[in-house]
């Protein structure tokens, strides 16, 4: 697409419900791409996914060992399932997942927020989650706009030429 060409999608609203590095990056990789594209872009951080935006979890996100069919030892073969219930395979795994994407200059996650509404992109959290989780304000990150009911950011969300994406 040239940059004088107009992108049909207006607008894309992304709702990050999971507090794994694969699923909360995915999210962040979405909406920075969206906002580099010139696409106004919300983000809306429910249920586990509240992590990606806490101050004190954050920087501690983990990858899903267990339950993950598509996890890979390296060399490609198939992860084993079982070995995600080892104490200390979790966080190995995480640390080397962490340390991929340190080689590949992904930046951290605070750092993505901040490129996220640096350009222009919105950050919300669930209140609903919140309530549940017992969280403050004060206890996520300054990137945060507001806390929203599902309510509210789904009339935030609405318009025309809008695509709400799920992880």
């Amino acid at each position: 697409m040239s940059k004088k060409e107009e992108h049909p999608l207006k607008k894309v609203c992304i709702i990050c419900s999971k507090g794994t590095i694969e699923d909360v990056y995915a999210a962040l990789v979405m909406a920075n791409g969206a906002v580099m594209e010139g696409i106004e872009t919300n983000m809306f951080f429910t249920f586990f996914g509240l992590d990606a935006i806490t101050k004190k979890t954050m920087k501690k996100l983990h990858t899903a060992t267990v339950g993950n069919p598509a996890m890979r030892m390296p060399g490609g073969l198939p992860f084993p399932s079982v070995l995600g219930i080892i104490p200390g395979v979790e966080a190995g795994v995480s640390a080397m997942m962490r340390s991929q994407m340190d080689k590949l200059d992904i930046p951290p996650v605070d750092e993505f927020l901040e490129m996220i509404t640096a350009g222009g992109g919105e950050i919300y959290a669930c209140k609903l989650a919140m309530d549940m989780f017992k969280l403050k304000v004060e206890d996520l990150s300054e990137q945060v706009k507001d806390v929203l009911t599902v309510g509210q950011f789904y009339e935030l969300s609405g318009g025309e030429n809008t695509q709400i994406i799920f992880t």
